[in-house]
């Protein structure tokens, strides 16, 4: 027996949550999850920071279009989603060309002094900066309690969430689409692909053409804070060169070896060797050695082609919507992506404009070439 539905959404991350949230007012709405919880997978394990500066320029646009709903979530939550962190990058020799190039498309960064640098993470070593710049406006995000907030939005106005439902099979048939899944069968004539690293196999059962969309793995280190340092007010330091990336989290401190290593869209974990080469990467930018791991992680990071998200009805097959591709960034621009996604399903004038709407469209030139050559 099916259940019916005006939108079906595939995937029980911060964007399928998100988008289902937003939709839930005018669509009868639900979210089919394959895990026992929502943001299992690259949701639950982002390292949640606003960025207005990261990605693209089409990125950068969707960063904008979030930031007023991360400070003021009317609905998710009662106070700002945000909190001061700041994001410092520092540059070796090697590193001084993209450095340079990141900050000719920035605003808002402030370029440091070695000794600038060092003031505010003083674990730095001074002689291996070659120049350093800060972004004092990068905040931390609430993960959980964003993600948690637009799912208690989207049961709030009658829609519903299914955990525990991996897609077995997609079928349309007189413009409604069956998913069958453990949980049961589902039915309606908009189907939301919202399924992180698995987006383009739910393409692919789905008869709808791939959008060559590769998930890459992020892994990170817990490790004490260095002794005789209070880490908390640090900003979050990186490499410019993406070798790199170190957080204070809770009092300790989070590192990335900033690797983006293909895989296979499954439940990834950290690779030992890939841990101790951005460790011992790391250490040479700090005079306090890594002595002890406290835990290690990984994620998903899923990028299309270009690097900027997947976002718009697909031009094959009628019904079938992409919301996919959102890489680093898902965190940052959900409450955008969303926006936008729950405007084009319901017919809706978007605010973002029709340059950045067309530059997330599935029927892009880098996406159409893409998509002939899986054809």
């Amino acid at each position: 027996m099916s259940t019916n539905f005006d939108i079906l959404v595939i995937g029980g991350g911060i964007a399928g949550i998100s988008a289902a949230a937003r939709l839930a007012p005018d669509a009868n709405v639900t979210v089919l999850e394959a895990e026992p919880v929502i943001g299992h997978h690259s949701s639950g394990r982002s390292a949640a920071i606003f960025i207005r500066n990261y990605g693209n320029a089409t990125l950068r646009a969707l960063n904008a279009a979030s930031a007023p709903f991360l400070a003021s979530p009317e609905g998710v939550s009662e106070t700002s989603l945000l909190s001061p962190r700041g994001e410092m990058l520092l540059a070796t020799d090697e590193d001084l060309t993209k450095f340079n190039a990141y900050l000719d498309g920035s605003e808002g960064l402030e370029r440091l002094s070695p000794a600038q640098a060092f003031e505010l993470v003083p674990i730095l070593r001074q002689d291996a900066i070659a120049d350093a710049a800060i972004e004092w406006d990068a905040q931390d995000i609430d993960v959980d309690r964003m993600l948690q907030g637009f799912a208690r939005k989207l049961r709030s106005l009658g829609g519903s969430i299914v955990t525990g439902a991996p897609v077995q099979s997609i079928t349309r048939r007189d413009g409604i689409w069956t998913v069958i899944t453990p949980a049961g069968d589902f039915t309606a004539p908009v189907l939301i692909n919202a399924a992180g690293g698995w987006a383009d196999a739910v393409a692919r059962m789905a008869g709808v053409r791939t959008s060559g969309l590769a998930p890459l793995r992020r892994s990170a280190v817990l490790i004490p804070a260095p002794d005789g340092h209070d880490i908390n007010r640090w900003p979050l330091f990186a490499n410019a060169g993406d070798q790199w990336y170190a957080k204070p989290e809770a009092g300790k401190l989070m590192i990335s070896p900033a690797d983006e290593d293909p895989v296979e869209p499954h439940d990834v974990w950290a690779d030992d060797m890939v841990i101790a080469e951005g460790l011992h990467r790391y250490e040479q930018a700090v005079t306090t050695p890594v002595t002890r791991v406290e835990h290690t992680w990984a994620g998903m990071r899923t990028f299309a082609p270009d690097r900027t998200p997947v976002v718009g009805f697909a031009s094959d097959v009628d019904g079938f919507f992409w919301l996919a591709g959102q890489g680093g960034y898902g965190m940052q621009t959900a409450p955008a992506l969303s926006q936008l996604a729950a405007d084009l399903c319901l017919g809706r004038l978007s605010p973002l404009g029709q340059t950045v709407i067309e530059a997330l469209s599935p029927g892009r030139a880098v996406l159409k070439l893409q998509q002939g050559q899986n054809t």
